[in-house]
């Protein structure tokens, strides 16, 4: 009875009466926070350096308008018409954005909360999902090669945090310090866990036996990937988080302790 009863409150999507929403709703809520905040963080084209912290949506810095140049010079800056002077964080957040927008993960997640495709297991479809060999959907097929990309600002994120102990005065170890590691590090834990990145230490072989040293690292790798989501989650969450606390820092609302 309260089977039947479930199933017509929810318009016959499901006979579940546990809350299978609250886990969608959950994805929408934070991912969709994530999209909103970096997308007005990236169009702010400002506080986004303090020295000797970079935030991470805007590094590398390649504009010549950046406060910080990473690789010592810029690239001119372009304008739209209306919007006016492009932020580079919208070229920066185009690589790692597209990585994660084409992980098998979020893949799964974003189906499921935001297309409804469907919204969870026993659930109906009501999206018409019909599979990605079609456009835009074949897009997603890009992701093994995206994982580069990833691979290469995770090398930039870290030259980033090596310079975070270069203050104006020496050598020094701040709170932003310690924020920016624990951010490369959950990236790279992101990055690594990657069935792509699995794929390549180990996929492409036949015989394990005839590289042992692969397959201890395609071991390695399987093991991390088996945590791939909360890697994905925490990663996510701690890159914005990065941003925030030195966007606060610069503008003066916090004061960013030096512990060294």
């Amino acid at each position: 009875m309260s089977q039947n009863v479930t199933a017509s409150a929810h318009g016959g999507l499901t006979l579940r009466s546990d809350p299978w929403w609250a886990l969608p709703l959950t994805v929408v809520v934070f991912l969709g926070s994530f999209i909103v905040y970096s997308t007005w963080a990236a169009f702010q084209n400002a506080h986004y350096y303090v020295p000797p912290y970079l935030s991470p949506f805007y590094s590398p810095c390649i504009s010549k308008s950046c406060l910080h140049l990473t690789f010592g010079w810029g690239l001119p800056e372009f304008s739209l018409p209306i919007i006016g002077i492009v932020s580079p964080a919208f070229l920066i957040l185009a690589g790692p954005g597209f990585f994660r927008l084409t992980c098998y993960y979020y893949r799964k997640a974003y189906y499921r909360s935001f297309w409804l495709a469907p919204m969870a297991c026993a659930v109906r479809d009501r999206s018409g999902y019909s599979g990605e060999t079609r456009f835009p959907l074949i897009l997603q097929n890009l992701h093994r090669y995206t994982w580069y990309v990833a691979v290469f600002f995770i090398v930039v994120l870290t030259w980033d945090a090596l310079l975070a102990f270069r203050f104006p005065d020496g050598f020094g170890i701040g709170v932003g310090t310690i924020v920016m590691w624990i951010n490369v590090i959950l990236l790279a834990a992101y990055t690594f866990s990657c069935h792509s990145c699995r794929h390549v230490c180990g996929g492409v072989l036949d015989v394990f036996s005839k590289a042992p040293a692969r397959y201890r690292l395609w071991r390695f790798i399987t093991r991390l990937n088996e945590r791939h989501p909360v890697y994905a989650w925490l990663s996510l969450f701690f890159v914005g988080f990065t941003d925030l606390y030195i966007r606060l820092v610069s503008m003066g609302i916090i004061r960013d302790w030096r512990i060294l």
